[in-house]
């Protein structure tokens, strides 16, 4: 595959050298990958992953019967025919959002099993070149989880595609959508806990009337900071007790359901009719409208089924769904429903008022546990979408902890547990009730799948290549539910529905500034990054005085070499004998596997002894992981080595990009033809400066910068010479500022907002694990 590098860099072709020689075991994990997407699963498997689901992914939605009714009559029934056109309502909500929209359409749009906005956005970056940090390469898409789809011209796929690559403008208005939608996630992130914890444990005031209502928010807040607290310990450890709880919540919702509809009226089941939707808002009106509000709420939690999506096949979803939540939900809010009937004045405490007294702290025991599960289901969802925000550049350097080994999804950020304990705490005691906690509630949870809808739309276009037809029809019947929706929760915005509007409108600045910083840092590199005749002008030394060692120079360029590089060696009178450069990118793919994670390729002649490695990782892998980065890094370049060496037979000006399988005939040092199985394929193109071949070995620089013909010694030999003698880690700190004449607005979120997020954040140092002893910062100003 040849390989178009800018700069004249010498193209000696990228090698793939992920793709290892040991075929058999390659063979083995393909034929796993590809059960996997085939979806070969044995009838008791996919019992034990529906089972296992529960506990995962459908924790908030199962909770919503504690807070649906309250929320929807905040003052009061005053009609019980008000209530079988709520029931309705919610049934046809549950139908048309979860079950239809969600289960059987959208969570097929997932990223290899990942779901989520950022999922989506993965997949469109991989169809279209929307995203907004250009350093992606044709190699990538070679990986074996880098798919995308090809159609015809003049499709109306192939417009879109257009459509959306013809102006900035339109790349950074789908990326502040996705944006959008995450802040709402993280707003979720923080009402959840808040709305569930407090309304399980609004329980213990109905069994004592007299209890003051400062208990409830107490009880409350000490759950919700044990919550927290655990949350390093991560979910595997206590992940197994998840879906017995949920499942257990589910039948016993279900069976109370069962007897209140049985006890006090069955006649709530007309609700499937929905003729009394109609009645409903013509009895109501206005009030009518604006419950809708409260409605929303048996839908909340929809939007985490699919974020959730990492470790269970769509079918094992759509299975539980059908099978547990969705008949348990319905007669769950029909039993209500039955009760409130004959006892309209218990609205405020529906669920726990219609237990029958004899299993009511049973059930309060469970309710608790339950609201904690889905508190913990929506922590770990934020946690998930950060650490994919953070991959992509749209969010300040923070840790990552892994906290299981099994599981590459289940990941702990302590900054962000600490300030999501901190708003929750707020938001619970600020409030001090579920009303106004719910509208707040509703307005997140609607604008995130409004976000959804308009992904999914441009999903069904560029991935599924649907007919033009069918995407309106799913898209606009879609946006009539969610926008009515969303037209009764602006009714109450100033009830409590502003609260995740100022927490999503604090982490969009957060976000987008740090963006457009990390995208201008990126533009400064691609624009003074030095041009290989500068380099080669210097020979073979660079001007300098090689220095035995290795150096690594890390940069954000995938190609050309930046301009740090020639600022350093303008400023310090030495270099070290080999020179790699090193850039760590982030993927628009879920995962990068150990063995496609490196590219190494050659810049220059080879008695300059410097090269390039790129580590690529995706959305769900963590950089820190990897402690013996350096160890890898060198095995591969040393592979590399290894065989640029069995090609390099003559002085011609042929090169290799090693890709795909394939047995060629090299030639060895002595130039007798040999054959090896070497994964090869061949790309003619022309070196800038054609290294001469030397039989015995090769060219190597000294210490005092002069060439020395070492015929003993080959370059394997000196690259390992060079790590024993040291490696120094050469890091860019590269210092924004506005320029002088620049926009109150734009000196504000450059010289103060995105300067005290950069001081605040994590170092690239602590990031890539860099010993301080072995490590050189390189400062530079640059000015937007």
């Amino acid at each position: 595959m040849e390989i178009d590098e800018e700069n004249n860099e010498n193209k000696g072709g990228m090698w793939d050298l992920e793709q290892k020689l040991d075929q058999p075991m390659d063979e083995e994990a393909g034929r796993l990958r590809n059960m996997y997407r085939e979806k070969k699963f044995s009838t008791l498997l996919l019992l034990r992953l529906a089972y296992q689901s529960l506990g995962v992914v459908y924790g908030d939605l199962g909770t919503s019967p504690l807070y649906v009714y309250n929320n929807t009559f905040p003052h009061g029934i005053q009609d019980p025919e008000d209530v079988i056109g709520a029931l309705s309502l919610i049934i046809y909500s549950l139908t048309l959002i979860p079950l239809l929209k969600y289960v059987f359409i959208v969570c097929r749009a997932n990223d290899n099993g990942q779901g989520g906005t950022f999922a989506l956005y993965s997949l469109l970056c991989r169809q279209a070149k929307i995203n907004t940090i250009p350093n992606q390469h044709r190699t990538d898409e070679e990986l074996t989880t880098y798919s995308r789809s090809t159609f015809h011209e003049h499709s109306f796929a192939a417009k879109t595609k257009r459509w959306l690559e013809a102006y900035p403008y339109r790349k950074n208005a789908l990326l502040i959508l996705v944006v959008v939608g995450t802040c709402m996630v993280i707003g979720d992130g923080i009402l959840t806990p808040a709305i569930s914890v407090l309304s399980a444990s609004g329980g213990i005031k109905v069994d004592h009337p007299k209890m003051s209502n400062d208990v409830v928010v107490v009880v409350a807040v000490i759950i919700l900071v044990g919550l927290f607290s655990l949350q390093h310990y991560g979910t595997d450890r206590v992940g197994w007790l998840f879906a017995p709880i949920v499942l257990l919540w589910f039948l016993l919702v279900g069976g109370i359901g069962i007897y209140n509809i049985w006890k006090y009226d069955s006649s709530v089941l007309r609700a499937f009719s929905p003729v009394y939707i109609y009645r409903y808002f013509k009895r109501g009106k206005r009030d009518g409208w604006t419950s809708l509000g409260g409605i929303m709420l048996s839908i909340t939690g929809t939007e985490a089924l699919f974020a959730d999506l990492a470790h269970f096949p769509v079918s094992a979803i759509q299975l539980a769904f059908t099978v547990i939540v969705f008949p348990c939900l319905l007669l769950a809010y029909s039993g209500q429903a039955a009760y409130l009937m004959q006892n309209t004045d218990h609205v405020v405490d529906a669920f726990y008022r219609s237990i029958p007294e004899s299993i009511y702290w049973p059930v309060f025991v469970i309710a608790t546990l339950a609201a904690i599960v889905a508190s913990q289901a929506t922590i770990s969802a934020t946690f998930s979408i950060i650490k994919q925000a953070l991959a992509l550049g749209c969010f300040p350097r923070v840790k990552v902890v892994h906290t299981s080994k099994k599981f590459l999804g289940q990941i702990y950020i302590p900054d962000i547990n600490w300030i999501l304990m901190v708003l929750c705490i707020a938001v619970t005691a600020g409030f001090k009730n579920q009303s106004q906690i719910g509208n707040a509630y509703g307005t997140a949870v609607v604008i995130v799948m409004l976000v959804t809808t308009l992904l999914m739309t441009l999903i069904m276009l560029l991935v599924w290549h649907c007919h033009w037809v069918v995407v309106l029809i799913f898209t606009v019947l879609s946006l009539v539910v969610e926008c009515t929706y969303f037209s009764a929760v602006l009714f109450k915005l100033d009830q409590g529905g502003w609260v995740p509007l100022v927490i999503a409108a604090a982490f969009l600045v957060i976000m987008y500034v740090w963006h457009y910083g990390t995208v201008k840092r990126y533009e400064f590199e691609m624009h003074s990054k030095v041009s290989m005749a500068w380099i080669l002008g210097l020979g073979p030394s660079l001007g300098l005085v090689r220095v035995p060692g290795i150096g690594l120079v890390y940069t954000e360029l995938a190609s050309g070499v930046p301009h740090i590089f020639s600022h350093f060696i303008t400023n310090l009178p030495a270099i070290h004998s080999v020179v790699v450069f090193v850039c760590v990118k982030y993927l628009p793919v879920y995962t990068v596997p150990e063995d496609e994670r490196f590219l190494v390729k050659r810049i220059g002649p080879k008695n300059y002894h410097m090269f390039r490695c790129v580590a690529r990782y995706g959305y769900k892998d963590l950089h820190k992981k990897d402690d013996d980065f350096e160890k890898k890094l060198f095995d591969n370049l040393f592979m590399f080595v290894r065989l640029d060496s069995m090609m390099d037979g003559c002085s011609d000006s042929d090169e290799y990009s090693l890709y795909g399988q394939q047995t060629q005939h090299s030639r060895d040092y002595n130039g007798n033809s040999s054959t090896a199985n070497i994964e090869l394929s061949y790309s003619s193109m022309d070196s800038i400066a054609p290294a001469k071949c030397h039989p015995q070995g090769n060219s190597t620089i000294t210490s005092s910068g002069h060439e020395s013909s070492q015929t003993e010694v080959d370059e394997l030999e000196f690259l390992n010479s060079c790590r024993d003698a040291g490696v120094v880690h050469i890091l860019g700190n590269t210092v924004i500022r506005a320029r002088r004449e620049s926009r109150i607005y734009k000196k504000l979120a450059i010289d103060y907002i995105y300067a005290f997020l950069r001081k605040i954040c994590r170092e690239n140092s602590v990031i890539f694990n860099v010993p301080h002893e072995s490590l050189l910062n390189v400062g530079q100003i640059f000015y937007v």
